[in-house]
């Protein structure tokens, strides 16, 4: 668990090309050894430098360093293709073990960050997608504001097993939002 150094030493900043390798060993883990991703391969360092230059080239994407290293990061990226789905972005946040839990401030700047970004961009708002069970992410997004929307049961196969994934939406502006039919 973090201590409470980190709440203000750590300094957000866009990302760069060049932060690739670290950005890659931070997201790596997540695809080896958990379901928090339903990536099952890890990307070569071409393949992420790929994706950072993909993703930049439309949307924001943030570092989070601390003493010069890199703790962990968040972007944002299509939601679905139709034009209609323009106004709303997915969120992902990625944080370095040593950088979560309640000491640590990292995650929060993070997401700050890119939702004043999005805001000033004319999105309406960010969907985020948290494989299950992840008690510790449910409860971040909520604290942030995210409601939750839905539930895709046994949707993700990874790790030999079937994972369900949560769909949580926050608001950047007041919208119209209607309740889930059931």
């Amino acid at each position: 668990m973090a201590d409470a150094s980190h709440l203000n030493s750590i300094q957000i900043r866009p990302v760069n090309l060049s932060d690739a390798k670290d950005l890659l060993s931070i997201y790596a883990p997540y695809v080896e050894t958990s379901y928090i991703t339903f990536e099952t391969e890890v990307p070569t360092l071409n393949q992420y430098q790929e994706r950072i230059q993909k993703i930049t080239s439309r949307f924001p994407w943030f570092v989070a360093e601390e003493n010069g290293i890199v703790v962990g990061f968040a972007y944002a990226t299509v939601f679905r293709e139709r034009a209609a789905y323009s106004w709303a972005l997915e969120s992902s946040i990625y944080v370095k073990d040593s950088h979560q839990g309640a000491g640590s401030r990292c995650a929060r700047l993070l997401y700050e960050a890119l939702f004043a970004t999005l805001r000033k961009s004319g999105i309406k708002q960010v969907i985020g997608v948290i494989s299950l069970p992840n008690e510790k992410s449910v409860r971040f997004h909520e604290k942030l504001g995210f409601r939750t929307v839905g539930t895709f049961p046994s949707v993700g196969f990874k790790l030999g097993k079937w994972w369900d994934v949560l769909f949580m939406t926050k608001l950047l502006e007041d919208l119209p939002f209607s309740e889930p039919m059931i």
